[in-house]
């Protein structure tokens, strides 16, 4: 006999618990407001459909965060920004992981440690950025970097190094004529590389990886797929040792770059970069249903609109028809007698008269002058539209898969983002 559950029964059924997330997979994307998903859902399509198809950020929305510092300015930077998303407290802008009082807070990153969690921290920037300092360091100043990579050496949790894995830049700041850290972490255990030709090299953790003087170059430049790169590799070392779970985040760091320099076609290609390593990570977390992927963004930079001049359109090939960032562009032109035959090698935007005219006299002018002509080019041509070098106080993306990803659902502060997942790990 089928038997029918209604509300009554339904009560009297034992309570359900679904158990909190083992791993946490933790992305910010620097930067990325709104304006960079829906752009790169475009830069992506496929002009040949009527419909404009999804990408693995649609796929994956749940819901938005108010990013504001801890301040009626509204208008955070990645170090509040990062402090809010690592901690659960609003901050003043260049905290690392201390309050308003300048006394440190505890991360998400060191609780996990604590609790025997593996950790690992990943950037395309150096890895004692704003956005991963304030995972693993403490500073009053985002803008001390010798400091935060002493930190990265001399926090200790239970008299243990805070970060298993650490994969980035920044071997000026590690490799100093007043203290080599990269000497100090080797001393410690950790297996060093500084050949991102050699990522593969890494076979065991504790590791440190550093790829880069200061950051690595943008993707449109160099190495397009890094972020990917260091994202399967990381995941790969993580799942080795596994045994307790492990805490993970993931900055694609220079998409704010690109927006600071309101250069469109570098922004497309740090979001596909990020986008890609979103999608090693998601297949991760398919495969490990104990996993949680969280996705979301410090702040939004550069007020990019898409659309601009009273016109109704965006033009996709025109940006993906730009070969190199603005500053790559800007080099090759300064170093040219032939500006119109050198511009053909980096863009497929045909110069007007008046574009060619723009650039000569900018030349001449200064090499900020032809950097800023170099976009408005490609702006104008592409119909994009700038309100900011600087960060905007809208909302952001929240994007989560996998176990209690429903959590995240909804209009939510930065601040909440961080508790919910500090609950996970402390259970």
């Amino acid at each position: 006999m089928k038997i029918k559950t209604t509300l009554c029964t339904a009560l009297l059924l034992p309570f359900v618990t679904i158990a909190a997330p083992k791993n946490i997979i933790y992305m910010i994307g620097d930067g990325m407001g709104p304006a960079y998903t829906t752009a790169y859902r475009y830069y992506m399509d496929n002009p040949e459909t009527k419909v404009v198809d999804p990408t693995v950020f649609d796929s994956m929305l749940k819901g938005m965060a108010h990013t504001y510092p801890d301040d009626h300015t509204y208008v955070t930077d990645s170090a509040a920004g990062a402090t809010a998303l690592a901690t659960g407290t609003k901050s003043y802008n260049g905290a690392i992981a201390v309050d308003t009082q300048k006394h440190d807070l505890t991360t998400m990153l060191e609780i996990a440690k604590h609790l025997g969690k593996t950790t690992a921290l990943v950037a395309t920037s150096q890895i004692n950025h704003a956005t991963p300092a304030s995972f693993a360091a403490h500073n009053e100043s985002r803008r001390n970097y010798d400091e935060i990579a002493n930190d990265y050496i001399d926090n200790k949790i239970d008299g243990k190094l805070a970060v298993d894995l650490m994969l980035g830049g920044g071997t000026k700041y590690f490799i100093r004529k007043d203290r080599n850290i990269v000497n100090e972490f080797k001393e410690a255990g950790y297996v060093y590389a500084d050949d991102f030709n050699k990522l593969n090299d890494i076979k065991s953790l504790p590791a440190l990886g550093l790829f880069a003087e200061v950051a690595f170059p943008s993707a449109i430049d160099a190495n397009p797929n890094r972020l990917e790169k260091m994202t399967t590799k990381a995941l790969s070392l993580l799942d080795k040792q596994n045994e307790k779970g492990f805490f993970i985040m993931i900055e694609g760091s220079q998409i704010d770059w690109c927006g600071h320099a309101n250069d469109v076609a570098c922004a497309m290609h740090e979001m596909h970069d990020f986008a890609n390593a979103i999608t090693v990570a998601k297949r991760y977390v398919d495969n490990n249903p104990d996993t949680l992927l969280v996705i979301t963004a410090d702040h939004s930079t550069g007020g990019l609109t898409l659309g601009a001049n009273g016109e109704y359109k965006w033009l996709t090939d025109v940006v993906r028809g730009v070969k190199a960032s603005a500053v790559t562009i800007t080099e090759a032109l300064l170093k040219t007698d032939d500006i119109a035959k050198t511009w053909t090698a980096y863009s497929d935007i045909s110069l007007s008269k008046e574009d060619l005219a723009a650039l000569e006299t900018a030349k001449k002018e200064s090499d900020k002058a032809l950097n800023k002509a170099i976009k408005n080019v490609i702006n104008t041509a592409s119909f994009t539209g700038w309100t900011t070098g600087g960060h905007t106080a809208v909302d952001v993306q929240v994007f989560a898969h996998g176990n209690s990803a429903m959590d995240f659902v909804g209009s939510q502060n930065n601040t909440a983002i961080a508790d919910k997942l500090i609950g996970y790990i402390k259970q």
